[in-house]
């Protein structure tokens, strides 16, 4: 069993796409686990939701109608409501055994292509993938009628995805690589995966020793993602983030990343990071690209979310912690010092940065 499984893994990673299987009425019922390799989706991410979440708009018709086993599925209306993420019955058509065609028939094959929300593509944040396989029966299921009465086996389709696009090599070396991170609300680090642990050197007790993870990003990409960060604190999303980590060898590591709210009984609860390790080149060409603007101003009120004490000329002291200690205060890493120097608050911005520059020196 265990051979066998170990068989299943190898082949499944030198797959170019990945295996996803989605009942009749459109909820995945299994993905493997590299489907985060093309885009960016964590496996328990998305194992139990509906796929038309992540597909876009203009393909979900197509998508629908593949699932159905005359290519014929009920009309519904255009727009699925939000509520249509978690159950899809009346799209689905309840069919007995006999009233279909054979399994094995190639009428049940099934070869088309569809948009699906990416992670990691910051061109349109879409990957076309071309999906092949079969809808065949899923078993097991046990799910009954309004009746009470035991529905039988219905189709599912069973299909591996491939991106329309071959992968080129430097997404082939960098694609096994992509690691994720959780953090507090703040970005204070608290967990990260094992790749993560190799791309970056630390363990976890050493990144959450820091406090704030501002500490670990390049000086001059920090405004950059403190904007990402704000606008993920409105939307639940960052969006393609590019920027640079400081490893634990003190050197600066290209990463693209995406951060989302994870939400417990309606509320934030922290967040997740999906990045994906970039080579000098493709992230200086990002650097290139970036709008060099002040992200957002002291006025807005945002900038409290990152404790500047720091008097700055011509704001007014309402914008200063006067004091009093800040909910989002954490110990000082070890290499930076433990208390406010020169009235600066090393948790703030212009606090990691300066002890950022401490560490490289």
């Amino acid at each position: 069993h265990d051979c066998g499984l170990y068989l299943l893994i190898s082949l499944l990673q030198a797959l170019n796409g990945f295996v996803l299987v989605v009942t009749s009425e459109g909820l995945i019922f299994y993905s493997s686990h590299t489907i985060q390799d093309y885009l960016g989706f964590h496996q328990v991410d998305v194992i139990h939701q509906s796929v038309f979440e992540l597909i876009h708009t203009e393909d979900q018709p197509e998508f629908r109608r593949n699932l159905h086993w005359a290519l014929d599925p009920p009309l519904t209306p255009e727009g699925p409501s939000p509520a249509a993420g978690k159950s899809q019955d009346s799209a689905a058509v309840v069919c007995k055994p006999d009233q279909l065609p054979p399994e094995n028939s190639s009428f049940l094959e099934r070869s088309f292509v569809c948009r699906f929300r990416c992670l990691l593509d910051n061109s349109s944040g879409f990957l076309a993938l071309n999906l092949q396989g079969r809808l065949k029966f899923l078993h097991g299921q046990n799910k009954r009628s309004e009746d009470g009465s035991v529905l039988p086996p219905q189709l599912a389709l069973f299909a591996i995805s491939t991106p329309l696009q071959p992968p080129s090599i430097l997404q082939i070396r960098t694609k096994n690589m992509i690691f994720r991170t959780k953090h507090k609300l703040d970005f204070t680090p608290l967990a990260c995966d094992a790749k993560g642990k190799i791309v970056l050197g630390y363990s976890e007790a050493e990144l959450r020793m820091c406090g704030t993870g501002y500490q670990f990003v390049h000086a001059a990409d920090t405004l950059y993602c403190a904007e990402n960060h704000v606008r993920m604190m409105k939307t639940g999303e960052s969006g393609l983030t590019v920027f640079r980590l400081l490893t634990k060898d003190n050197r600066w590591k290209w990463v693209q990343a995406n951060a989302r709210l994870i939400y417990k009984n309606g509320k934030p609860e922290y967040i997740v990071a999906t990045q994906r390790p970039l080579v000098d080149e493709e992230g200086g060409e990002h650097l290139r690209k970036r709008p060099m603007h002040l992200p957002f101003t002291f006025t807005t009120g945002e900038a409290l979310l990152y404790q500047s004490t720091h008097p700055l000329p011509g704001f007014p002291d309402l914008f200063q912690s006067k004091g009093k200690p800040s909910k989002f205060q954490k110990p000082s890493c070890s290499h930076g010092g433990h208390s406010q120097e020169n009235g600066i608050d090393p948790q703030s911005l212009l606090g990691t940065v300066m002890r950022q520059d401490k560490a490289m020196h």
